[in-house]
């Protein structure tokens, strides 16, 4: 009986810790660049985008990121540019108008820093990536009184797994594009 009521007791609380958190928009950043010419990177982000974390467990071990960007949102600061992304020469925002991430997995490595795999969609393609994800803490906010807990998430993807942008050579635009993001995560009282 009694390892009957232990084991309930353990079931239970593990329910009551379970977190679902979305991301503060205004604080988070969903970004990416990617080279040009061969000489610069050019930069950019989605400006409409959520990313929802769910976990247990205290050392993150089984979170798990789900992401979901509007590709009519990408923005690099030029209009021409952005509208040129947005069409079937690159991301195709009509045909294809989400990039969805949904992780598998999320190993420790070290510290603070992660492993994290998952499943990439983009361009109606999907891909398993793997990610460095890093947990940069959590602090109450002395305005709100909410904890925040912060995230890094980078990684390179080739665009050309994915079939964006596949016509340009890559002395014109590179296979390669870092993704870099950096997330809030506030408890709601």
């Amino acid at each position: 009986m009694k390892t009957y009521l232990l084991t309930i007791l353990m079931v239970v609380s593990g329910i009551l810790s379970a977190q679902t958190l979305t991301n503060d928009p205004a604080h988070s950043r969903l970004g990416f660049s990617a080279n040009h010419l061969m000489i610069s990177q050019v930069e950019g982000n989605f400006t409409d985008f959520n990313v929802t974390l769910n976990f247990t467990k205290e050392d993150l071990s089984d979170a798990k990121f789900t992401v979901n960007a509007r590709i009519a949102s990408v923005n690099t600061g030029v209009e021409a540019r952005d509208n040129h992304l947005k069409s079937p020469d690159f991301f195709d925002a009509e045909k294809y108008p989400d990039l969805k991430f949904v992780s598998t997995s999320m190993k420790k490595k070290i510290g603070n820093k992660y492993e994290l795999s998952g499943d990439l969609t983009i361009h109606g393609v999907t891909k398993k990536v793997t990610l460095d994800a890093t947990y940069n803490g959590s602090v109450v906010n002395g305005m709100s009184g909410e904890t925040i807990h912060g995230f890094t998430i980078k990684g390179k993807i080739d665009k050309n797994e994915f079939g964006v942008g596949t016509g340009f050579p890559e002395a014109v635009v590179g296979n390669e594009i870092t993704i870099v993001s950096n997330l809030e995560f506030p408890v709601k009282k």
